[in-house]
C-alpha cells in the first residue's frame, strides 16, 4: 500500500479472529484518514491467512513480523497507532512497548488482565504523554447511547441502584471454555474479560466509580466435574479428528468453518495452540456463574449476575431513581437453535452473518404516577454489536467528533477492570473488597 500523507499509519499485533473487525474497517471504511502498515504476530500462518483476506478484497499485503521482532517493525514501518489484540495477559507488553516508541495505542477490552499490569501501563501513558484507547464498544451502541442520554436528562431523577442480568447462551458461553479464555492466567476469567464491558458501560452511565465489590462465583456448568454431573461429558480432548465430538452439540469443528480453518487449524503446526477444546474436559480455571455486588461514589449500588449456560442469550439493566425507573431489555437470540448450536456467535455479533433466532430490544422509562413509555432509538441493529462497532471505528480510525465521550481512556479501562479483579478478590476471600486497596486511580 502507497503511503498517503495525512493518514495515520495503523500496525496491528495479535492476529487471531478479534482481529478481523478492525482490519476490515481499516482498510474498508476509513481509507482518507488510516492506512494499515503491517502485522505482527507468534504466528505466521495467522498472518499470512489475513494477508489472504486482504486480497480477497483486492488489496496488497501488508509486512509481517514475527512479535519478538514488534519493537523493530514499530520502527521499520513508521507506524503512529498501533492496535492490539493478542491473548489479554500480554497486551500490556506490546502497550508499553508501543508507547515507549512514541505510538499511540487501541487495545482490545479487556486493557489488562491484573494490577500490576494496568500499574505499568498507566505509569507508562503519564511517563511518555502518549494516549491509549480501550476498544469499549458497547459504549457506542445506540442503545446504550440513548440510555445515558435519557439518564443525564434527568429522567428518573438521582440513581439509587443499578441491576445488570447477563446471560450467554450455551453457544456463544461454551466457546469461553473452548479457547486460551479458559486458563484465568491468560484472561482473568470472565469477569475480566466479558465484564469489563459491562463495568465500564455502569461507571460511564452513572458517571462514577466504583469504591467496594463483594462477588461470589463459580465452575458449576463446565469444566470436567461438572460435564460429568450434569451427563453432558464426552470422552475427547479437542473436537478435530475426534468421533466422540461428530454430534456433540457444544463442539466447535474448525475444519467447517473456512476462516477459522485458516487461522486456526492450519496454524497449529506453527505454535500447537487448540481452538477446539472440550469444554467438559480438565483445565478449565475460570468461573461460568457470577454474581456481585458493587458500591459507587455516587452512593449507587449495582446488583450484577452473569451466566455463561443459558438458554437464550441477551441482558436486562434495570435502572430505580428519586423519580422513576428505566428498563434496558435485549434479547440478542430468543434460543439457540440445533442447526447453529455448533456455530460461533460471534460471527454474527461482529457482523459477520445475520443471527439465526430471533430478537429484538426496548428502552422502558416509568416515572411515578404516569403510565410507562417506551422510548424509541435509531441505528440500531441486531449485527456488528448493535451497530457498535462501526460507529465506534468511525471516531477511533476516521477522527470522526464524539460529542457523548465515548472514546474510553487508559484509566477508563483500569477502573472497569478493577471491578472485576475485586470481584475475583472476593471470589477468593469471601470478603467484600474496597477498590481502593487494589490500586488507587486519580
Amino acid at each position: 500500500m502507497s503511503v498517503t500523507p495525512g493518514r495515520q499509519r495503523f500496525a496491528l499485533v495479535g492476529t487471531g479472529a478479534r482481529a478481523e473487525m478492525f482490519v476490515r474497517a481499516l482498510v474498508l471504511d476509513h481509507p482518507n484518514t488510516a492506512e494499515l502498515v503491517a502485522f505482527a504476530d507468534v504466528n505466521p500462518a495467522r498472518m499470512n491467512a489475513h494477508n489472504g483476506w486482504l486480497a480477497e478484497l483486492d488489496f496488497d499485503p501488508v509486512p509481517t513480523y514475527l512479535a519478538s521482532e514488534f519493537s523493530s517493525m514499530l520502527e521499520k514501518e513508521r507506524v503512529d497507532v498501533v492496535l492490539v489484540t493478542t491473548v489479554d495477559r500480554t497486551h500490556d507488553d506490546y502497550i508499553v512497548a508501543a508507547l515507549r516508541a512514541g505510538c499511540d495505542v487501541i487495545t482490545e477490552k479487556p486493557m489488562t488482565t491484573d494490577v500490576v499490569r494496568c500499574e505499568r501501563i498507566l505509569r507508562t501513558v503519564t511517563e511518555t504523554g502518549r494516549k491509549v484507547s480501550v476498544a469499549f464498544n458497547y459504549r457506542y451502541n445506540p442503545l446504550h447511547e440513548k440510555v445515558r442520554e435519557v439518564l443525564a436528562e434527568g429522567a428518573i431523577g438521582e440513581i439509587g441502584s443499578v441491576h445488570f442480568e447477563w446471560l450467554l447462551d450455551v453457544r456463544h458461553g461454551a466457546d469461553y471454555f473452548r479457547r486460551w479464555h479458559r486458563d484465568k492466567a491468560n484472561s482473568g476469567g470472565l469477569m475480566v474479560h466479558k465484564a469489563s464491558h459491562h463495568f465500564d458501560l455502569v461507571n460511564w452511565w452513572l458517571d462514577a466509580r466504583p469504591v467496594q465489590v463483594y462477588a461470589s462465583g463459580r465452575l458449576f456448568f463446565y469444566g470436567d466435574v461438572a460435564g460429568k454431573r450434569h451427563g453432558y461429558a464426552r470422552p475427547y480432548d479437542r473436537a478435530h479428528g475426534s468421533p466422540a465430538a461428530a454430534d456433540d452439540p457444544f463442539a466447535l469443528h474448525l475444519a467447517d468453518h473456512p476462516r477459522l480453518r485458516a487461522l486456526y487449524l492450519e496454524a497449529e503446526v506453527e505454535d500447537g495452540y487448540h481452538r477446539d477444546q472440550n469444554v467438559f474436559a480438565p483445565g478449565v480455571t475460570i468461573e461460568d456463574d457470577m454474581a456481585v455486588l458493587a458500591r459507587y461514589d455516587s452512593g449507587a449500588t449495582m446488583t450484577y449476575h452473569l451466566t455463561a449456560y443459558a438458554p437464550w442469550e441477551g441482558y436486562r439493566v434495570m435502572f430505580n431513581g428519586s423519580r422513576g425507573r428505566l428498563e434496558l431489555e435485549v434479547v440478542e437470540s430468543d434460543f439457540v437453535s440445533p442447526q447453529a448450536a455448533g456455530e460461533l456467535k460471534g460471527a454474527a455479533l461482529h457482523g459477520v452473518q445475520a443471527a439465526v433466532e430471533e430478537g429484538w430490544a426496548k428502552i422502558t422509562v416509568r416515572p411515578f404516577w404516569e403510565q410507562p413509555r417506551e422510548v424509541p432509538v435509531s441505528g440500531y441493529t441486531r449485527t456488528g454489536h448493535g451497530g457498535a462497532d462501526a460507529r465506534m471505528t468511525a471516531v477511533l480510525f476516521g477522527r470522526h467528533t464524539d460529542p457523548m465521550d465515548r472514546a474510553a481512556t487508559a484509566r477508563d479501562g483500569a477502573l472497569a477492570l478493577l471491578t472485576g479483579l475485586a470481584a475475583n478478590r472476593s471470589f477468593e476471600t469471601g470478603q467484600p473488597v474496597r477498590v481502593a486497596e487494589l490500586l488507587t486511580i486519580p
